[in-house]
């Protein structure tokens, strides 16, 4: 029987990624399977998360960098888990 070796690698970088003590977008979107846009709109109002942040200028666009700590990522999964 053939293992299917991208879901046997999605598992271990789930699980290295899970060791983290924050997570960073691209992470939870790994974990998650949702878009950058989706996991952002979820998390930037979170209490908790860090946003690290360089405002728009007239000439220059805006970069923001979002830290989402392990235990908020874990209340949000929580809180959107089917009862």
């Amino acid at each position: 029987m053939p293992v299917d070796t991208e879901s046997v690698s999605k598992g271990r970088r789930a699980s290295s990624i899970l060791e983290k003590p924050t997570l960073s977008v691209d992470d939870v979107v790994i974990l998650m399977g949702l878009s950058r846009r989706s996991i952002i709109r979820l998390f930037e109002h979170e209490r908790g998360v860090l946003i690290i942040e360089r405002p728009e200028t007239m000439h220059k666009r805006r970069y923001r960098s979002l830290r989402i700590p392990r235990a908020v990522y874990e209340r949000v999964i929580g809180r959107l888990a089917v009862r």
